[in-house]
């Protein structure tokens, strides 16, 4: 009998231990240990901070569908790594702390013979002075919980603007490193959206503001696309999609402090200024949850296992960025000192970014982290689990399934605008995620044709119609495992 435990139940660790508890006989056991009571589809999110989605419509318990599949559940946070068990026991071990329930507050050491990481990325606003969900009338659509309370902000400002109040809005990235650019990408296209379904776009001076080097660089270094019958680059797209939509940009800008209605920045030519604003919505630093580890003696490990995020079979030897190559992204997500432990989606520690790294003048970095979104979320998990499975029905290590950013994929569809008949959507798809110069040294790193957008009402359709699949994959309806990842 073996024993897996997967930590953390977002779209990583959902997709795992689904998989696993699928394909794996009930002698062996499958336990999520997770501080979070419910599942969300974090793409709709957006459609929370708009109003048109309510949290019900992207959320369910975790812990009745996972009784009802046969899939252990502890509504417990980490807090220190054994991977070789300690003086008391000789398995390795995470010892997790109950965070609900008659146990709230104790601890247990949870056993494995293989574990997955799959915790994701500590939302680290405090990495940006001021900045915190709800305050200085800034927000954050990352969760159902900060969508929620930005939609009810935004909403009172729209009232306001109906009573003839003029406001200006400010959306982007709250920090200078911070990721997922997209997110925010979608939300001001909304935002946009509903300001003219409202009837006071006009009221409003909406603004983006973000750490990208250039519109369109989504912390990927840009991309050079089809785009109907032309080629153009991501840059070429969005600065199109915001002239037509009358949003204005601050680009290369690290925000570094927020006040009430007031976001400090400097900019990559050195300079300092602020930006005023009567709502925000800014994207915080994503960082490693500072997870600790100890050897069977209680000696300090954690080097072993944790660069920030998880250690993987990445190459992190530093190198300058005209070294990068797609060679250096992970295949297996395999721990390299433990075998038995994984670490896919956001866990993992990449071995650089993929934008070019960049500075200010006064020397500080300004410069997107890498993306991790969904989809390789998604396909990652369930390679990691599918190699789990083969090595134990195969009673052999089994590393067969590989898959790395650097020949991966990734569609993304940014809704702009939420309707049947008025929605509109932006799709990018990205082949591969990572820019491979050697196979395509005239495209940026990327083969045109899999690299293409689409601005249209069938994004929105698209969109939508992932919204209620993933959904109903998620909550494990008959034949869910036919939807792909």
């Amino acid at each position: 009998m073996s024993r897996i435990v997967v930590l953390g139940a977002g779209i990583s660790g959902h997709v795992a231990a689904t998989h696993l508890r699928r394909k794996l006989s009930k002698e062996h056991t499958v336990t999520v240990v997770s501080p979070n009571s419910n599942y969300q589809w974090v793409p709709s999110n957006i459609w929370v901070g708009i109003g048109r989605m309510e949290p019900k419509d992207i959320i369910f318990p975790l812990e009745p569908l996972y009784k009802k599949k046969g899939i252990e559940f502890k509504q417990a946070k980490v807090v220190t790594f054994h991977p070789e068990g300690d003086t008391e026991i000789d398995k390795p071990f995470v010892k997790a702390e109950y965070v609900a329930g008659e146990a709230k507050g104790t601890t247990e050491k949870v056993t494995y013979d293989y574990l997955i990481n799959a915790t994701g990325p500590k939302l680290a606003f405090e990495m940006t002075e001021g900045l915190k969900p709800a305050t200085h009338k800034a927000y954050s659509v990352c969760t159902y919980t900060h969508a929620t309370e930005a939609w009810h902000a935004l909403d009172q400002l729209i009232q306001q603007m109906k009573q003839g109040k003029k406001a200006k809005i400010l959306i982007g990235t709250g920090h200078a490193k911070s990721t997922c650019q997209g997110a925010a990408f979608e939300y001001i296209l909304n935002v946009e959206q509903e300001l003219n379904r409202h009837g006071v776009r006009d009221m409003a001076e909406l603004t983006w503001i973000a750490n990208e080097p250039q519109l369109g660089d989504f912390g990927m270094d840009g991309m050079l696309l089809s785009y109907g019958s032309n080629i153009m680059k991501s840059s070429e797209l969005v600065e199109m999609v915001f002239e037509d939509r009358g949003i204005k940009w601050i680009i290369g800008a690290g925000v570094n402090k927020i006040e009430e209605g007031v976001a400090h920045y400097e900019t990559l030519d050195g300079e300092f200024h602020t930006e005023t604003y009567d709502f925000a919505m800014l994207i915080p630093a994503f960082s490693g949850h500072g997870f600790k580890a100890y050897d069977k003696n209680g000696q300090d490990i954690t080097e072993k296992l944790f660069k920030g995020f998880m250690i993987v079979d990445a190459d992190y030897t530093p190198k300058p960025y005209e070294e990068w190559s797609v060679q250096d992204w992970p295949e297996t997500y395999q721990n390299p000192s433990y075998a038995n432990i994984f670490a896919p989606g956001i866990a993992f520690a990449p071995p650089h970014a993929i934008s070019k790294p960049r500075v200010s003048k006064n020397g500080t970095p300004i410069s997107p982290a890498p993306p991790r979104t969904g989809m390789p979320s998604g396909i990652t998990a369930k390679l990691v689990a599918d190699n789990i499975i083969d090595t134990i029905k195969k009673k052999k290590p089994s590393l067969h399934h590989k898959g790395s950013m650097g020949n991966m994929g990734a569609a993304c569809i940014a809704s702009s605008g939420y309707g049947i008949t008025k929605g509109s959507g932006i799709s990018i798809t990205t082949f591969p995620i990572v820019p491979d110069f050697n196979k395509y040294p005239d495209t940026y790193g990327r083969k045109l044709g899999k690299t293409f957008g689409e601005i249209g009402l069938a994004g929105h359709w698209l969109k939508l119609a992932l919204h209620h699949a993933f959904l109903y994959k998620a909550k494990m309806r008959p034949f869910w495992w036919l939807i792909p990842e």
